[in-house]
């Protein structure tokens, strides 16, 4: 691992949910889920270096087109590591799941699910962030 993905993941120990290093810089998170991420597409993650507690399909495309060069996930899902690996980010992870499940365990986390048969990365954001919206 890079010096500064094992900074941001050191980050996590902390109480961030997510950890970017970019440049020098470093940025923490607690929210839940992929709104911090989503707020995020402006360039911070430009050859980022991020660590994130849960990276499912939707936080990878995230990832992938805000342009971060490599990830650690404490938890990771088949589909997102898909993403991640075909766009040529380096990942390490800690546990492999199949999808990511939702926050009453009934079911795949509802952005994951938005965005499981999608390839497109401009695309996904518009769902992800039209699915955010609408939460609120």
């Amino acid at each position: 691992m890079n010096r500064n993905l094992i900074r941001a993941k050191e980050l996590l120990g902390n109480g961030a949910s997510l950890a970017i290093i970019n440049g020098g810089g470093e940025l923490t998170f607690s929210d839940r889920g992929i709104k911090s991420l989503l707020a995020l597409q402006t360039g911070s993650l430009m050859g980022a270096f991020v660590a994130d507690k849960i990276i499912g399909k939707a936080a990878a495309m995230l990832l992938a087109r805000g342009g971060a060069i490599e990830v650690y996930a404490e938890i990771i899902s088949e589909p997102a590591l898909k993403v991640l690996h075909d766009r040529h980010i380096l990942c390490v992870y800690e546990k492999l799941v199949p999808n990511i499940i939702n926050r009453e365990g009934t079911g795949i986390c509802p952005m994951e699910s938005a965005v499981l048969n999608m390839d497109g990365l401009d695309a996904a954001f518009e769902i992800l962030k039209h699915n955010i919206m609408n939460q609120i």
